[in-house]
């Protein structure tokens, strides 16, 4: 992150400025409030129409800095998270068939979504002026400011309002849970919802709507209850925000107002006071908050760390996809940067070209040879254990068997989603390992029971395995044909 962070210090650097114009800007609005009061009363040493020419510009320019700290800060957080994203979709793509064999894909997606959303939220959702570093920023600008105002009521006050703003944010904070789940339960209803009526037809066939209308008055009494602790946790929270304010208010009345009585201070520190009073007690809070937000997006990092730490490139595929992309930045027409060339271009230097795989693969037969195999994850049951097996070139090979066998096991093994424990496999003798996988997969072919479809156009399903210069749709069509397709998918609506 702090690498990417570095390619935009130009942006980094205004926020910055802009950052310290605004909090500068908003500490200078109680100042000038209370050489305000003191004018009014006929103790100001500043003439009224100056001082509220001094405040106008104060109310204009907090606005315009904000706008440059948000915006600046929001342009180069989105390009970082995109990087980032790309990043990690890259890595997690070219790793191994073992890794998606220990890792789900739900928790492969929580990488990408959850995870990286936090990560982006710690900023984003952190921007505004009570959030994040404009209320660090602000906190020590108003306890600075109080010291000079007031070194008696400065310590009292101060510790009075960051306390008890401490404590009402952290029970805020232990609220969360409530809120997700909340957002679960409602997830849950929807599940049901869309299951039943989905599956309508399998209700129905098996009488089991007596089931389904349980399961959901299950759902909908915790729904209910959920929301009527939500809605009391909400209450409390509204009103312990208001207890903040009112007792640190209470504390200043009390302290400060018998100092102006007394003379030790006056009326314009005292209205100045009442201002930082408001700002520090949600600075405070806000801070609270985003340590609050900085401890899940650690926990994330964790988890996306534990996950990408494993050694489990498959360096072969890595070789030819990086062939494929050159090292640079990409722009398309959306205005989106895309990085290409993340890939780690390291492999073995004797890999076979293109040609060379294309030709052996019409003209030699494939051996599997003394080949010994266990799956990863179940090391200690072996699947094939010394397999010998000749498919002679330009015949038609069927591997028949009991279930269990191994034949699935062969077929991944030619298709390379795994390699051998031991022994090899060789095309037209040479082992099909010193082919990058980019190159194998341009010469290998399956065709699976269930086929999986993209969310995209039918020829762009068809054409799925070819490069996207290379395909015609008079190709595409003629695929179609082939496969009895074609009258079929012109039927369908078009899109």
């Amino acid at each position: 992150v702090w690498a990417l962070l570095s390619q935009h210090k130009a942006r980094l650097a205004i926020s910055l400025a802009a950052l310290l114009a605004c909090t500068t800007s908003t500490l200078s609005m109680p100042l000038f409030s209370g050489r305000f009061f003191e004018t009014l009363i006929g103790r100001g040493s500043e003439p009224l129409t100056r001082l509220l020419s001094k405040i106008a510009v104060l109310y204009t320019l907090e606005p315009i800095f904000t706008i440059v700290f948000v915006i600046n800060m929001t342009v180069v957080w989105e390009k970082v998270m995109g990087r980032l994203r790309s990043q990690i979709f890259r890595r997690i793509l070219i790793q191994k068939m073992v890794f998606f064999d220990r890792h789900k894909v739900g928790e492969l997606t929580g990488l990408l979504t959850s995870d990286l959303g936090s990560l982006k939220g710690v900023v984003s959702d952190n921007i505004s002026r009570d959030r994040g570093l404009r209320a660090f920023s602000e906190i020590t600008g108003t306890l600075c400011i109080l010291f000079t105002l007031s070194t008696e009521l400065a310590p009292v006050l101060g510790l009075l309002i960051v306390s008890v703003s401490v404590i009402v944010a952290i029970f805020k904070r232990s609220t969360v849970p409530t809120f997700k789940s909340y957002g679960i339960v409602q997830a849950h209803i929807s599940d049901c919802v869309s299951e039943t009526f989905s599956a309508i037809r399998t209700v129905r066939s098996f009488g089991g709507e007596k089931r389904q209308i349980s399961m959901f008055d299950n759902l909908a009494l915790s729904f209910q209850n959920s929301g009527t602790k939500l809605g009391v946790l909400k209450a409390a929270n509204e009103s312990l925000t208001r207890v903040v304010v009112y007792v640190s208010l209470m504390a200043l009345y009390i302290l400060g107002g018998s100092k102006v009585s007394a003379g030790k201070l006056s009326i314009g520190t005292m209205a100045s006071f009442i201002g930082y009073t408001f700002t520090l007690t949600f600075a405070v809070q806000g801070a609270v908050n985003t340590l609050g937000d900085l401890r899940g997006t650690f926990a994330s990092i964790e988890r996306i760390n534990s996950v990408l730490s494993a050694k489990d490139i498959d360096d072969s595929l890595a070789y030819g996809l990086a062939k494929e992309l050159d090292n640079k930045e990409t722009e398309d027409s959306n205005g989106r940067v895309h990085e290409k060339g993340t890939v780690n271009t390291r492999y073995m230097s004797a890999l076979k070209s293109s040609s060379s795989c294309s030709d052996l693969a019409w003209s030699g037969d494939i051996h599997l040879e003394d080949v010994h195999f266990s799956y990863p994850l179940r090391s200690d049951v072996d699947v094939l254990n010394g397999l010998d097996l000749v498919i002679e070139c330009g015949k038609v090979t069927a591997l028949v068997g009991s279930s269990g066998a191994g034949k699935s096991t062969v077929v991944q093994l030619l298709a390379r989603y795994y390699e051998p424990t031991q022994g090899r496999i060789t095309v037209a003798g040479e082992d099909i390992r010193v082919f990058d996988k980019r190159e194998w997969s341009q010469i290998v072919s399956l065709v699976n029971q269930d086929p999986v479809l993209f969310s995209a156009s039918v020829g762009e399903n068809i054409a799925y395995g070819l490069p996207d210069d290379v395909v015609s749709k008079d190709e595409i069509i003629k695929a179609a044909k082939a496969a009895n397709a074609h009258e079929f998918i012109i039927s369908l609506p078009q899109v």
